[in-house]
């Protein structure tokens, strides 16, 4: 199952802040197991909004130079009410530090004008080809990918 928690980029303020949407669709599959009777998107999938939020902050503003953004560690996560199918989530992710291999971030999501999810987090970004030159193709490869989703999600 693949999990795209970011349907459209609403504004951009090249690594500074970014705000996204993610609209719940009844017809996402891990719905049906969480919870048949209460369908929610799981609190992990919350936070992984945040999370995809910023690694496209990094991304663009690194110009796409690595194929890997991934989490290396979250704090201060509050879970604090529920989205479900027919609800759209905004998230507000701004940058406290992007480095060349590292960047940390505040984020929150809202819905319905209510804050459903805050975090703090850091990413790790990095090519596979670092650590093996047999790699440096896959590298290749997934920026391609990721730059084309970020014309799907980015339209400025």
């Amino acid at each position: 199952m693949k999990f795209v928690l970011i349907d459209k980029v609403i504004s951009l303020e090249s690594g500074i802040k970014i705000r996204c949407v993610k609209s719940v669709s009844l017809a996402e599959e891990y719905l049906s197991d969480h919870f048949p009777a209460f369908p929610v998107l799981p609190g992990v999938l919350l936070l992984e909004g945040l999370i995809e939020s910023g690694s496209w902050l990094v991304r663009e503003k690194q110009g796409f130079s690595h194929s890997m953004v991934l989490l290396e560690q979250t704090r201060n996560v509050k879970y604090k009410s529920f989205a479900a199918p027919g609800m759209q989530i905004e998230y507000t992710v701004e940058a406290k530090l992007i480095e060349d291999n590292v960047s940390s971030f505040k984020g929150v999501g809202v819905c319905n004008g209510k804050e459903i999810v805050e975090a703090k987090f850091g990413l790790r970004h990095f090519n596979l080809g670092d650590s093996d030159p047999k790699m440096v193709s896959v590298d290749g490869k997934v920026v391609e990918a990721m730059k084309e989703r970020w014309k799907l999600l980015y339209k400025n």
